[in-house]
């Protein structure tokens, strides 16, 4: 492990309280919205995106994830919960932490074991951080102002 200026999940447990449950619902959210805007861009593209819908779908879901995380450090779902992302240093997502985490979430999440491991992680780490967060070093923590 590298040294973080992530809060001390002993001294300040206020911020990790609750978050990976959060994170399942701010998940679910996400898929949904991004489900939409895939129905929506095949509805643009008069039927024709259906020929490439798993693509079209990765491609908007990346692109979903990383516009929201270099702009709030949290994805509208994420908001919706009250938790956003922290980099190593304790600040906010950079436009390439916020890359960085979406490719290795969504390289984590397309193999079954890696996903699985990622979650068990989640329950069981003092900063419930999944393997993309383990790998980069970030955490989700309860937003700052509800602490």
């Amino acid at each position: 492990m590298f040294s973080t200026a992530l809060p001390d999940p002993d001294r300040h447990a206020a911020f990790y309280a609750g978050v990976p449950t959060k994170r399942a619902m701010a998940w679910v959210v996400d898929a949904v919205l991004t489900a939409f805007l895939a129905f929506v861009v095949v509805l643009m593209t008069a039927l024709i995106g259906l020929f490439v819908l798993l693509p079209l779908y990765l491609v908007i879901n990346f692109a979903y994830r990383a516009i929201t995380l270099s702009a709030w450090s949290a994805t509208p779902g994420m908001a919706l919960m009250g938790i956003e992302l922290r980099a190593v240093d304790g600040g906010r997502f950079s436009p390439l932490d916020a890359v960085l985490h979406t490719g290795a979430f969504l390289v984590t999440a397309a193999f079954i074991l890696p996903h699985l491991a990622s979650m068990v992680l989640m329950l069981t780490t003092p900063r419930g951080q999944g393997l993309p967060d383990l790998l980069l070093g970030t955490a989700a923590i309860n937003r700052p102002g509800r602490v």
